[in-house]
């Protein structure tokens, strides 16, 4: 048996002396392993590196094999995202939460496109942190655990939408919240289409979509968050804090 796809590299465990037991996320089978040999390599190892996107080719006599794989390199991502800390962490983060949130050989060829348009941003400081927060909502979506945040769950307007129920996912808005803030989560107003993104709701965004993740995907197959995608968060919560100090500084002077 054999298929050919492209595919996005999610992680490269070594095996053997030079091979490695590789998990993709491509675009028509979902999460998919494979042994590569050489991957480990002189050469294997640029084109092997999590976040490249790849033309790969899996070959096994039985479809439940692990299979050999073979590819070629369709762009280096991980090569363009050392160009900075915070790229490489978000790239890691979404390389793990991909491989350890969605079931092997499933497809879902919106949770790769989700992917690719973030790599494709991810040389732009000033959409990437957007796009992973929808990447991370859309997989949640794809998984079955997609959010409501169009309308309040208790008066079904859409207006002043400001908390989101942890039991049910939806949208609360500020006036049937109020009573319960304490028990709700809170709902960025970029999410709900209210204003646009800034560092402090982006926090708010990543630490939603972490509270979901956690409670729907990871724990049920009790696993912990996956320390990228911890490391990320802290690092982009560092990185902001420094740059509203910075500001701040400025404004002064």
């Amino acid at each position: 048996m054999d298929w050919r796809d492209e595919a996005v590299v999610l992680s490269a465990q070594a095996h053997g002396e030079n091979g490695a037991v590789v998990q993709l996320l491509t675009r028509e089978r979902g999460r998919h392993a494979g042994f590569v040999r050489g991957a480990h390599g002189k050469t294997g190892r640029a084109v092997w590196q999590p976040g490249n996107l790849v033309d790969v080719t899996w070959r096994a006599r039985q479809a439940d094999n692990l299979g050999a794989m073979s590819g070629e390199l369709i762009r280096g991502y991980a090569a363009e995202a050392m160009e900075a800390a915070d790229r490489l962490s978000c790239l890691s983060a979404a390389c793990t939460v991909a491989h350890m949130a969605l079931p092997e050989r499933e497809s879902h060829p919106a949770v790769f496109e989700g992917m690719r348009v973030l790599l494709d941003s991810i040389a732009d400081d000033t959409v990437w942190p957007t796009i992973y927060v929808h990447w991370e909502l859309g997989l949640l979506k794809e998984l079955g655990f997609g959010l409501a945040l169009d309308s309040c769950a208790a008066t079904g307007e859409n207006d002043q939408l400001a908390y989101v129920s942890p039991r049910t996912g939806r949208a609360v808005s500020l006036s049937a919240g109020e009573p319960y803030r304490e028990k709700l989560l809170t709902l960025p107003p970029f999410l709900a289409g209210l204003a646009l993104a800034d560092d402090q709701q982006l926090e708010q965004a990543l630490d939603l979509t972490g509270y979901f993740l956690n409670a729907c995907v990871f724990h049920p197959l009790n696993r912990g968050e996956p320390g990228a995608r911890t490391r990320f968060v802290d690092r982009y919560r560092k990185l902001t804090t420094i740059s509203g100090i910075q500001e701040t500084t400025n404004s002064v002077d």
